[in-house]
């Protein structure tokens, strides 16, 4: 039984490993990721002060978090495409343009979040 643990805590520690080496593949080779981080790093102390309850701080959080989340999927995907070949395919377009549009929706979610707060914050309660 405690080896069995021993193993599941290394195998986790292993994952985190990896994943921890995926957020710096993204930083180093990915500008929007960076910009991204550097974003998060203004508005995560942001999202504390503007945020007057729980919910309003996770839906800041979580709508950041997500853009993130979406980008390094975008990345992934795109390397991944790039991976297979450099010629140019239709499917492999298609590919791209999908892990894009993830992005974009990701970044109206965030805007149409924080905007929405932002106005709250100031007085600006709407329907």
């Amino acid at each position: 039984m405690l080896k069995k643990i021993k193993n599941e805590i290394i195998r986790i520690a292993k994952a985190f490993g990896y994943s921890f080496q995926g957020v710096r593949a993204a930083f180093a080779s990915e500008p929007a990721f960076r910009t991204e981080v550097y974003t998060a790093v203004v508005l995560i102390p942001t999202a504390f002060f503007l945020a007057k309850t729980t919910v309003e701080l996770i839906l800041l959080l979580a709508s950041l978090f997500l853009v993130m989340l979406a980008e390094m999927l975008n990345s992934a995907i795109e390397a991944v495409v790039d991976r297979i070949g450099t010629e140019h395919h239709k499917l492999s377009g298609k590919a791209k343009d999908v892990g894009s549009s993830a992005v974009l929706f990701a970044l109206t979610i965030m805007g149409i979040t924080w905007g929405l707060l932002i106005l709250k914050f100031f007085g600006i309660v709407l329907p």
